[in-house]
């Protein structure tokens, strides 16, 4: 097996010893699609780093007003863990109620997604958001994190451009200012957050579970060593599945991975490369699935291989709209512009309009959530906040 470019110690050692040199753009914070991802022996993912962007991220909710509780997740990266007690122990300091994960310390994106949507219905005020540490389907020596407002998903870049500049002016002042509790401490002052099954019961609210179980259908689950594996072990128990997860490793060197095309491990569910495992068993399943880490992202397999995307998003957005009498015909059917055009020609046989949009779920949101606010003003034209006493 392909192993890390760099050992897991040397990695973690690089987390808290390295200091990033903030001049330097290839050491900055950069939020792109999904939030900042980067290496802490490169000096790109650092425990500077998270702290100006966890407190980039609190001054973020301040000026929007939001004062409700955030959801903290991580996935199994070995930096996932480090850098999660470092956001923790900032907005502890900061007095934000953080709710983390009862059940088990790995937690899904969308399990933070949806306990923020599950708390924030029917409401104005007090509203929740998120940040999930996870560097999503990068090679093990990565690092990352993402924050999800109030609407759920990803932040748009107003967001993202905004926390990124405040947090690199932080960096450049300095990090010693940035309060920060000792995470004993910070652990103690979160909130347990029932997020696993909360998500686990709602999926019978969306989708013919008993149905599922009455097919008799065989399913495989491949966690692919991330945080989908306790997701699946609770959905195959509380509905009765007959679903078989085939891949219950936890390695933060996922040294169990095939390596992907290139040679390096990757935890990437649309390669059939990294899908390799999943793919030598087709033949003993229905239908089986791979996620990424962060569980965000999904792989189908079934006796013809890996399935296309591109192919079963077509066949599904064609059942939906022949099967769902009572949508609104005006409501849009939403693409990016990497999908294929045969998604354009089965909206147009139904007489729908095309959404297209550019790479990333977070160019949905605002169709989704259409109700929006101003951005706040340039971080470095606004005022410093008043800081907390600093933890020791």
């Amino acid at each position: 097996m392909t192993q890390p470019s760099s050992s897991i110690p040397d990695v973690l050692a690089a987390y808290h010893g390295r200091r990033p040199d903030p001049s330097d753009p290839a050491q900055a914070v950069s939020f792109g699609t999904s939030g900042h991802r980067g290496r802490a022996t490169a000096g790109s993912f650092n425990r500077d780093h998270l702290l100006a962007i966890t407190q980039a991220v609190v001054a973020y909710r301040r000026w929007e007003g939001i004062s409700g509780p955030l959801f903290l997740g991580q996935d199994s990266h070995a930096l996932s863990a480090p850098a999660w007690e470092t956001a923790l122990g900032v907005l502890v300091a900061n007095g934000v109620e953080v709710r983390i994960e009862r059940e088990s310390a790995l937690t899904a994106t969308p399990l933070v997604s949806h306990a923020i949507l599950r708390h924030n219905q029917g409401r104005d005020a007090a509203l929740a958001d998120g940040l999930i540490i996870t560097p999503s389907h990068n090679p093990p020596e990565d690092g990352g994190i993402k924050y999800n407002p109030p609407h759920g998903g990803p932040a748009d870049t107003q967001a993202t451009a905004w926390i990124e500049a405040e947090a690199n002016r932080l960096l450049a002042a300095g990090t010693e200012t940035i309060p920060s509790v000792i995470p004993d401490e910070a652990r103690a002052r979160a909130v347990p957050h029932d997020m696993l099954g909360e998500y686990v019961e709602a999926l019978g609210e969306a989708i013919d579970m008993d149905a599922i179980a009455r097919s008799g259908l065989r399913l495989a689950a491949d966690p692919m060593g991330g945080t989908a594996l306790p997701v699946w072990q609770a959905i195959a128990e509380r509905w009765s599945l007959n679903l078989d997860v085939v891949n219950s490793a936890l390695d933060p060197s996922f040294a169990f991975m095939p390596p992907d095309h290139d040679g390096k491990i990757r935890m990437d569910c649309s390669s059939a490369a990294a899908m390799a495992g999943l793919l030598a068993r087709k033949e003993d399943f229905d239908l089986a699935f791979g996620n990424d880490p962060d569980a965000d992202r999904h792989g189908i397999v079934d006796a013809a291989g890996l399935m296309s995307p591109n192919h079963y998003l077509a066949v599904a957005i064609d059942y939906l709209l022949t099967h769902r009498p009572a949508w609104d015909r005006s409501l849009k059917v939403g693409k990016t512009l990497v999908s294929s055009s045969l998604i354009d020609r089965v909206v147009a046989s139904h007489g729908r309009t095309l959404f297209e949009v550019p790479v990333g779920f977070k160019w949905f949101v605002e169709g989704l959530h259409p109700r929006r606010r101003p951005a706040p003003p340039a971080p470095q034209r606004r005022p410093r906040q008043p800081r907390p006493h600093r933890g020791h």
